[in-house]
C-alpha cells in the first residue's frame, strides 16, 4: 500500500508543477495539493519535507524529470525544457490508468481506440540493446510482402509516429560499407534476439536527422522547402492544437482562415497528412508541391468514377 501511495504522490506532484509551469509551487502549496487529492480518494496523507525530498529524487531517478528549486522565490518548478520534453510523459499514462480505475465496472464511460499497433513487448529488449550497443536479430515482415526476412542490425533509437513505434537501425556489417538508418515497425518484428556482438555507434544526432521530416520517412539528400498552407478557421484551431511540424508558424490569420508556414521535406507521410484534410486545406506554395498534390487527387478521382 505504501508503494501505491508513493506513486500517487509522484503523479500529483508532477501534475501540480507541470500545471504551474514557471510559477512553480512552494512546499506548503505542494503539501496542500496532495492533501486535497488524498482526501478525494479517502486516503490519509503521510507527508513531510523529508518525504518530499525523497519523492523528488524518485521522480528524477525513475522518470527522468528534474525538479528545480529557487531559493530566491522559495518554490519548486520544472524547467521549460523538461516540460516540453515530457508533455506526454509516463505520468500521462499514470493519469490514464487512474482514470480507468475510477471507471472500473462502468464500461460506458471510457472508450479506447481499438486500432493500436502492437509490438511494445519489444521495447525493453531494444532499449537495452541501444544503451549497451548490442547487435539485435529479428524476423521482419513488411506489409506488402508475405514472407518474413531475418535482419541483423545495429539499433540506434526508437521513434513514435501516429501511435506506432519504430526502430531506427543500421545494417550490421553492410555489404557496401555505407551507413544508412532504416525504420522497422515494432508491430512487424518477431523473434527478437539480443546477440553477444557489439557495435561502435556512429556519431549521429537522431533529432537533427529528422528535423525537417514529417513522420518516420528519412528522405536523405532532399532539401527542405517552405510550404504555405491555408486552413479554414475551424480546422485551423485543430492545427494550432496539434502542430503539423515543429517548424510551424502562423503567417496570417483572420476570422475565416489561417495561413501556416512549415519548413520541411514533403515526404510521402506528409503528403498523406495533407490529403487527409480534404477541402479544409489549400496549398498556397510552392507550385511544385501544389501540382504534385493536384495530380494525386486527380488519380484518386479515377477510383470514384
Amino acid at each position: 500500500m505504501a508503494k501505491n501511495e508513493q506513486m500517487l504522490r509522484l503523479k500529483f506532484i508532477e501534475e501540480l508543477l507541470r500545471r504551474r509551469k514557471e510559477k512553480g509551487a512552494s512546499y506548503k502549496e505542494i503539501e496542500d495539493f496532495l492533501q486535497e487529492k488524498f482526501n478525494e480518494k479517502g486516503l490519509t496523507l503521510k507527508f513531510t519535507e523529508r518525504t518530499f525530498l525523497r519523492d523528488k529524487v524518485a521522480i528524477s531517478d525513475v522518470f527522468g524529470i528534474s525538479i528545480s528549486y529557487s531559493r530566491q522565490r522559495n518554490i519548486y518548478f520544472i524547467e521549460d525544457e523538461e516540460l516540453e520534453l515530457f508533455q506526454e510523459s509516463v505520468f500521462d499514462q499514470l493519469l490514464l490508468v487512474e482514470a480507468y480505475r475510477q471507471t472500473k465496472g462502468n464500461t460506458d464511460v471510457m472508450f479506447f481506440e481499438h486500432r493500436r499497433a502492437r509490438g511494445l513487448e519489444h521495447l525493453h529488449g531494444i532499449i537495452h540493446a541501444i544503451t549497451n550497443k548490442k547487435v539485435i536479430k529479428f524476423n521482419y515482415q513488411k506489409f506488402w510482402e508475405n514472407e518474413k526476412f531475418e535482419k541483423l542490425v545495429e539499433p540506434y533509437a526508437l521513434k513514435e509516429f501516429k501511435n506506432r513505434w519504430y526502430l531506427l537501425a543500421a545494417d550490421f556489417k553492410p555489404k557496401n560499407g555505407e551507413f544508412f538508418l532504416k525504420t522497422f515497425g515494432l508491430d512487424r518484428i518477431s523473434d527478437l534476439e539480443i546477440t553477444s556482438s557489439t557495435f561502435k555507434r556512429k556519431t549521429i544526432n537522431i533529432e537533427e536527422t529528422y528535423k525537417y521530416f514529417f513522420g518516420i520517412i528519412n528522405a536523405t539528400g532532399d532539401e527542405p522547402q517552405e510550404i504555405l498552407l491555408k486552413f479554414d478557421s475551424e480546422q485551423a484551431n485543430y492545427v494550432k492544437a496539434l502542430k503539423l511540424h515543429n517548424s510551424q508558424t502562423i503567417v496570417s490569420e483572420n476570422a475565416e482562415e489561417t495561413v501556416f508556414r512549415v519548413f520541411l521535406v514533403p515526404t510521402y507521410d506528409f503528403q498523406r497528412e495533407i490529403l487527409s484534410y480534404g477541402n479544409r486545406v489549400k496549398i498556397i506554395s510552392p507550385e511544385s508541391f501544389k501540382n504534385q498534390m493536384k495530380a494525386e487527387v486527380e488519380d484518386m478521382l479515377k477510383n470514384f468514377v
